[in-house]
């Protein structure tokens, strides 16, 4: 995929406090790319940078290999959705859409066939003459989106656009803007504090914190392959142990080695390992190295979450096999299961 978007070393300050440190960030053409973190992490100043509402301290922003980060937002090639739709309640769902067609004098004809095909695109036909002021939630988000989408944008910016809906109706939403993006054939720039909603909808996941990137890459590598604490902690539940690496292949934790899949780390190298909870398996005591005692159970709906304590740690385990509180259990898991990672401060 070409580029469309280069962000180079972008940073910025709001009075004494820098939100932005040095973000370098490429963004392709046709991608579903996410910017997840938590609150304060520079993920919508990010977002508002490349729409123009923002300018960086420093810094440049690249569109097809233009420097754009002078431009107004009215001349750049994107539209943005953001949470609160900003939908004209004067207005009825034509019109709403048609706002930024009339604004440029479009032929009437030629509105009322593109406003069609957008009714049609988010499945509100039908729904032209409704006043906004009267629909869902989740039908004024579908407004809103096709409203952006009319004007016929090379990428639509979405900033936390679901956070109103409740959950229901956002796991459908996220199902339905993974398939507009796919049948409009553009690139969607996504602002979320959802693991989830990241996870499920993106080709690619850029996970920030504190003003950087701290990852880039498919959901399957953010989750399997977190490359830092942070990054392994937010994304999913994470047991994170304290370990060295012996030689390659060859991890210690817990006064135990295990074979893994990881190398290129120095030889009784400090490290990190990441287990998953839905990666270990509770077995009979006698055949693991690992052994603890059940001191917690929680019924999670499609599995349990059990906490079991060793001589060393508390580790969490999520299985759809039930054990009761005081049990003796052993842990278990494969080469594969096991994540090692630089330690904290080493990033």
């Amino acid at each position: 995929m070409n580029k469309l978007i280069e962000l180079k070393n972008l940073t910025k300050n709001f009075e004494d406090q820098q939100v932005l440190r040095g973000i370098d960030l490429d963004v392709h053409e046709n991608e579903f790319l996410t910017l997840l973190g938590p609150s304060g992490c520079g993920k919508t100043t990010t977002l508002r940078i490349i729409a123009g509402f923002e300018e960086p301290n420093s810094g440049q922003v690249l569109f097809n290999g233009v420097e754009i980060s002078k431009l107004p937002p009215y001349k750049r090639q994107v539209n943005t959705v953001f949470q609160k739709y900003a939908l004209f309640p004067h207005m009825n769902v034509f019109d709403n859409i048609a706002f930024g067609l009339n604004i440029k004098k479009m032929d009437k004809q030629v509105i009322r066939q593109k406003v069609g095909e957008m009714l049609e695109l988010v499945g509100l036909e039908g729904f032209a003459p409704r006043d906004v002021t009267l629909l869902s939630g989740g039908q004024q988000q579908r407004v809103a989106i096709a409203r952006a989408l009319v004007n016929e944008p090379k990428v639509l910016l979405l900033d936390e656009p679901l956070g109103a809906l409740d959950a229901k109706i956002r796991k459908q939403m996220q199902v339905e803007l993974k398939k507009i993006q796919q049948e409009v054939g553009i690139t969607f720039i996504y602002v979320t504090h959802d693991q989830e909603e990241a996870l499920s909808m993106s080709d690619t996941v850029v996970v920030m914190n504190e003003g950087k990137i701290q990852q880039i890459g498919s959901p399957t590598d953010i989750y399997n392959e977190p490359e830092n604490r942070f990054v392994a902690s937010f994304i999913g539940e994470s047991n994170i142990v304290e370990a060295t690496m012996i030689r390659d292949y060859l991890v210690e934790f817990d006064g135990c080695r295990f074979e893994c899949v990881d190398r290129g780390f120095g030889d009784m190298e400090p490290v990190e390992v990441v287990l998953r909870p839905e990666d270990l398996d509770m077995v009979d005591p006698g055949k693991a190295q690992i052994r603890g005692t059940v001191r917690q159970v929680t019924f999670k709906g499609v599995h349990y979450e059990i906490m079991i304590e060793t001589d060393k740690r508390m580790y969490m385990v999520h299985t759809t096999d039930y054990a009761e509180i005081g049990k003796n259990v052993g842990l278990t898991f494969e080469p594969e299961d096991i994540h090692v990672m630089w330690p904290m401060g080493s990033y």
